[in-house]
């Protein structure tokens, strides 16, 4: 099984499914001769030509647009906004249009787009281009969210993806691009809605989502030494939530902590908290903690911004709280 980057493993995706599918087309800025600004759709436009492979106006409103139009007639585009920060031009096409087509149809319409986005601080970029915006997607009927944390799910989950026959938010934690992991030659797809235990623990559960999986992970090695043993899962997707291995990890453990990296107030660890309040309180022997970035947008200063990031120390004292 060949090592990929995450970068390569989401390129390997498109690749892959535009060979088996002519109707699915790339569109984003920068993404045809450029290759992408972090190189995900690097040789697409060499291989696949620019009817297939589209570099746009810097105009997300456009982008997104033309992307639900095209869906609509049966075409499955594939687009992309460099940061998810820009959503913001772009929200009426995405959940008043893209998410409630169907709906609004009913269920005759087929809305088979996904929009991919870069999330998340760590880069230096400030402000406005290090946004972690998933619980934003969450709260809009109609669209799927998915959120990978290895080369392996970043492939298998854009397959799938692309597959859907209805809207998917696709986001890209920035920090990850580099990341190296086995991922399968081929097509392979992973269904939605069913979460990965990237560590079995019996202590106490720590529900984290992309480039915090991999804090947890190593909160988790750390706390092993001192005989705690944490499981960390990874739902994958968002939206839909994978509510039963949630649960079903802690019935096991008791104990329940959620780390990510949007702000914690009205994140989607607190959707993940409340879930397991209302299906399994009896089961829980300490309350459920919450690690996520304070309510306050992305300082550019890297000493800030560092701070500002939930670090292995901070998932580390929450989990000893709760098995303390």
């Amino acid at each position: 099984m060949p090592n990929m980057t995450f970068a390569q493993a989401l390129n390997d995706a498109h690749r892959v499914e535009m060979e088996r599918d002519p109707n699915i087309y790339v569109a984003g800025e920068d993404v045809g001769v450029y290759g992408g600004i972090f190189g995900v759709t690097a040789g697409l436009l060499d291989r696949f030509g620019d009817r297939r492979v589209k570099d746009t106006p810097i105009t997300e409103s456009a982008i997104v647009g033309t992307a639900v139009g095209a869906a609509c007639v049966g075409l499955r585009p594939v687009i992309e906004l460099m940061f998810v920060d820009f959503i913001g031009v772009a929200l009426d096409q995405l959940y008043n249009q893209a998410a409630k087509m169907k709906y609004m149809f009913g269920g005759k319409a087929k809305i088979p787009m996904v929009m991919r986005a870069t999330c998340g601080a760590g880069i230096g970029a400030a402000a406005q281009h290090s946004q972690c915006l998933e619980a934003l997607f969450m709260h809009l009927p109609g669209l799927k969210v998915v959120m990978p944390s290895t080369p392996y799910d970043a492939k298998g989950l854009l397959i799938q993806a692309i597959r859907d026959d209805n809207p998917v938010v696709f986001l890209e934690h920035k920090m990850l691009y580099a990341m190296e992991g086995e991922v399968p030659e081929g097509a392979y797809a992973i269904p939605f809605g069913k979460a990965d235990i990237k560590r079995e623990g019996k202590d106490v559960t720590i529900v984290a989502t992309a480039r915090m999986v991999h804090t947890a992970l190593g909160a988790a090695e750390k706390l092993a030494a001192d005989g705690i043993s944490a499981e960390v899962l990874d739902p994958r997707t968002l939206c839909p939530l994978d509510g039963e291995g949630i649960i079903e990890s802690v019935k096991k453990t008791h104990r329940l902590v959620i780390v990510h990296e949007e702000v914690k107030f009205a994140g989607s660890g607190a959707e993940i908290a409340a879930l397991v309040a209302e299906e399994a309180f009896d089961f829980l022997d300490a309350p459920i903690l919450r690690v996520a970035a304070p309510f306050c947008p992305v300082p550019f200063s890297q000493p800030l911004e560092q701070a500002y990031i939930p670090s292995e120390a901070q998932v580390i004292e929450a989990v000893r709280k709760v098995t303390a």
